[in-house]
């Protein structure tokens, strides 16, 4: 027989349970005597378990409303009691109280949450009121901080503390830091609103006035290092007892009060200065203006626009100054070191910045094409340097000179001008022996054709090659001709017309000595090469004569072709006049002068003499072998007294001859452009014709018309019958 069990149930208390009416006064009582002693500092002897425990009943019966008002109005009473002892502390005292106050109300507080711990998890989330801690604060901002007798009070005391510790004076930087720190952990607003905003206003006011007074009485270097050392001020100030983020506010304050609202007068200040640091290569103070003014919206571009307007200026100046074009190679000397100078200031002072050094190129561009004999000039420091630089410095040496060279020669604009003159200086070293080294000659002319290409240097590479031929045919003359007799040696160079700078002149009367030998080779040469023909250049060749002079004295003298026909008409003459030595060796009055001068006037070198004697020659003079001559050298070089610049109708024309030779290459890109477009208005050919002859001259406008109106004529363009401006291509 088996029984069921009955299932069991809870059922309600069948009478009405009575709860004590004053349960909470009772409970909160006990919670009030508890944060009274938490305040008092006598929290050692509380239950925590226990005062928990009444204040979880308080919420679970549904006292949590009231408990909350209560908590609220006793912080309110305990944090009156601190605001009456705060507010009279006196002095220094006002903060250590104010601090002292704040850790005792942040102590209680965590206390307090803890024991109220289940009302924050359970009452304050549902109802949406403020949790425990937070309330405190809140409580403590608008009671203390904000209260009318502190608000003020604390403000001033902080900036005051700040003011004395810029004007040099030691603070309680402990103090400040607890503070300020109250005030963040307050929240962002309260110490925006309270401290920083104030702050702010009140360092503008302060910086506004100091820079003021130190414009006043300092130099340009001396206001940016105290602007500087500001600078690093405010930030360590920060760094010890601010927010992280007033660092960036207070540096922008700091940077407009003492350096954007007095840009333009300190960049531009008298005797110091941004001219007078370039002037004075002041590193330290370029490199602090530098990155100072990198704050400065503008900072920048205003000093590389003074940067630009000095260096054009300086460089004007230099271009065009008369005496200094007097000295070719110590021209360029001058603009390298001004270059290596501002290379230098971009480099250590202004970080290397692209935007600098592309100003600085742009302002060396500008005032190095002011003058047309730039190009000329440039040449001619090569020519000096490839002449005797190697034998005085390494080729390390050399090759970095010619760098620096090639840095000037990218600013020309009429870079066919100097390729011109380039050729002149090449076709002198090579044909006289000159050329101190192959080597550095082949890297500049590879320098060259990396910068301007393949057609910019084929005919000087033409030259070389020519030499190297010539020393092979003349091998094979000497070889083939072995019935000279005592006929002098000649070593003849064989140009090729149009790879060498030769112009047209009047091959001089030779010696009988040499003019037999020469039309030997003539002969030899024209037989061995058809449909040639060969003109003797005498205006470039060099000749080596053994001398005897009337005292006894040998010497080997090493003389140009015209200074060779010169002495020995003297194997013959005792005294020849100027007329008389004219007539015989048809040399040009230009070139005779100079040879006489070289052979007469200058000391040491003078194998004739000249009476009268005088610095110029005349058509009256004559001529007579130095019998008193001597050397201590047993080899004597004579060089030809010359001018190195062009004379003022050389230069005509050699311009002459590079604007004849632009013409068709402004043809050229006339016809290219025109074959890729078909039609195209007069501007754009301008503009296109511009773009693509720049990398190796500028041309002119003017001049592009013209080659324009030449192509039409010749049936390569016509203009459109509707639009006069445009013109098409015809195929």
């Amino acid at each position: 027989m088996s029984s069921r069990k009955k299932p069991s149930r809870i059922e309600p208390f069948r009478h009405k349970v009575e709860t004590d009416p004053r349960f909470f006064e009772k409970a909160w009582r006990k919670l009030d005597d508890a944060i009274r002693e938490i305040y008092n500092h006598n929290a050692s002897g509380l239950s925590f378990e226990e005062l928990y425990r009444t204040a979880y009943n308080l919420v679970l019966h549904k006292h949590g409303p009231k408990l909350y008002d209560k908590l609220t109005e006793n912080m309110e009473d305990h944090l009156q009691e601190m605001r009456v002892s705060i507010e009279a502390a006196q002095g220094g005292l006002f903060l250590v109280e104010l601090q002292r106050k704040w850790d005792d109300h942040n102590k209680a507080l965590q206390m307090i949450r803890d024991i109220l711990m289940y009302m924050d998890r359970v009452f304050i989330p549902t109802n949406k009121k403020t949790p425990v801690f937070d309330l405190g604060l809140d409580l403590w901002r608008d009671t203390i901080v904000r209260s009318p007798k502190i608000h003020g009070r604390l403000l001033d005391t902080l900036l005051d503390l700040i003011h004395r510790e810029r004007t040099g004076e030691v603070i309680n930087r402990s103090l400040m830091r607890s503070t300020t720190k109250m005030l963040m952990d307050l929240g962002s607003s309260v110490y925006q609103d309270d401290f920083e905003r104030p702050f702010l206003e009140v360092s503008a006011s302060f910086y506004s006035g100091e820079s003021q007074k130190f414009i006043e009485c300092c130099s340009c270097g001396e206001y940016l290092k105290k602007a500087q050392q500001r600078l690093d001020e405010e930030a360590e100030r920060v760094s010890q007892y601010m927010d992280a983020k007033t660092d960036e506010k207070i540096t922008a304050v700091v940077v407009k009060e003492m350096l954007a609202n007095h840009m333009q007068r300190l960049i531009l200040m008298e005797n110091s200065g941004l001219v007078n640091m370039l002037v004075e290569d002041k590193y330290e103070d370029l490199t602090m203006m530098y990155s100072l003014f990198q704050r400065v919206p503008d900072g920048h571009s205003t000093i590389k626009s003074v940067m630009n307007s000095h260096v054009k200026e300086t460089g004007k100046d230099m271009v065009m100054d008369p005496e200094r074009l007097k000295d070719p190679v110590d021209f360029v000397q001058r603009l390298l070191n001004e270059k290596d100078k501002y290379d230098s200031i971009v480099t250590t002072s202004f970080s290397n910045d692209k935007s600098f050094q592309n100003a600085l190129n742009s302002s060396f561009e500008h005032f190095i094409n002011l003058n047309n004999r730039c190009p000329e000039f440039i040449s001619l420091y090569v020519d000096d340097k490839l002449r005797k630089g190697m034998k005085e410095a390494n080729e390390e040496d050399v090759e970095t000179v010619l760098d620096k060279v090639m840095m000037l020669f990218r600013y020309l604009q009429e870079k066919d001008l100097f390729e011109k003159y380039y050729k002149q200086h090449l076709a002198k070293r090579l044909l006289s022996g000159k050329a101190a080294s192959d080597d550095s000659e082949r890297s500049m002319l590879v320098k060259l054709k990396t910068e301007c290409g393949y057609q910019f240097t084929s005919k000087l590479e033409g030259m070389f090659n020519d030499l190297k031929t010539s020393h092979d045919t003349t091998q094979r003359f000497y070889a083939g001709t072995p019935d000279l007799g005592d006929a002098p040696t000649i070593s003849v160079q064989i140009l090729t017309t149009g790879s060498w700078p030769t112009q047209p002149c009047n091959t001089c009367n030779l010696p009988p000595e040499i003019l037999g030998v020469s039309e030997m080779f003539r002969g030899f040469y024209l037989g061995t090469h058809n449909g040639r023909r060969l003109t003797w250049q005498t205006n470039m060749g060099t000749a080596d004569i053994k001398t005897v002079f009337g005292n006894g004295s040998k010497h080997e003298l090493n003389v140009s072709t015209y200074q060779m026909c010169v002495l020995m008409l003297f194997n013959s003459a005792d005294c020849l006049s100027y007329r008389d030595i004219e007539q015989t060796t048809a040399i040009p009055s230009a070139d005779l002068k100079r040879c006489l001068q070289s052979l007469a006037l200058v000391k040491g070198k003078n194998v004739l003499r000249k009476e009268p004697m005088s610095r110029d020659i005349s058509d009256d003079d004559n001529f007579y072998v130095n019998d008193k001559f001597t050397s201590k050298l047993f080899k004597v070089k004579i060089g030809t007294v010359a001018t190195q610049k062009e004379s003022e109708p050389e230069k005509m024309e050699t311009r002459q001859r590079v604007e004849e030779d632009r013409k068709p290459q402004i043809e050229a890109a006339i016809v290219r452009i025109m074959k890729s477009r078909r039609v195209l208005d007069h501007n754009s050919i301008v503009t296109e014709v511009t773009k693509q002859l720049q990398p190796r001259f500028m041309p002119n406008p003017v001049v592009i018309k013209k080659r324009v109106e030449s192509l039409i004529e010749r049936e390569f363009l016509e203009r459109d019958k509707t639009d006069r401006k445009l013109y098409r291509y015809l195929a």
